[in-house]
């Protein structure tokens, strides 16, 4: 099962809190868009030796901070939707904590499914 979309939401949330927060128009819309995406297909050869081809996908939504990093996930329902939402609120958890945390807000799926 696939997680669900969260990225509209966040978009949602971003354009409802912007005047709250003051954001001037320009910030918003570079905000409501990861900085960089990577779509690839991955052809990879099966135990049966047909080639079968798998798209994976990279989101990173604000490197501002500083670097980006975060975790891979392997399933087939994964799409770049899938991943953008969590990119960005880490980017958002991140950015509210200031943690120090060193990889902030990459997010990567890959749809193959391990079994």
């Amino acid at each position: 099962m696939t997680e669900p979309n969260l990225f509209p939401p966040v978009q949602e949330h971003l354009c409802s809190c912007s005047d709250a927060l003051r954001i001037r128009p320009g910030a918003e819309a570079c905000l409501k868009m990861p900085m960089r995406e990577l779509h690839v297909s991955l052809p990879m050869r099966m135990d049966n030796g047909s080639l079968r081809t798998f798209a994976g996908f990279r989101a990173r939504y604000n490197d501002v901070p500083g670097p980006a990093g975060g975790g891979v996930r392997y399933h087939p329902g994964e799409t770049i939707d899938t991943i953008r939402g969590p990119a960005a609120f880490m980017t958002g958890k991140c950015a509210l904590h200031d943690s120090g945390e060193p990889y902030r807000d990459r997010d990567a799926a890959q749809g193959v499914d391990l079994r």
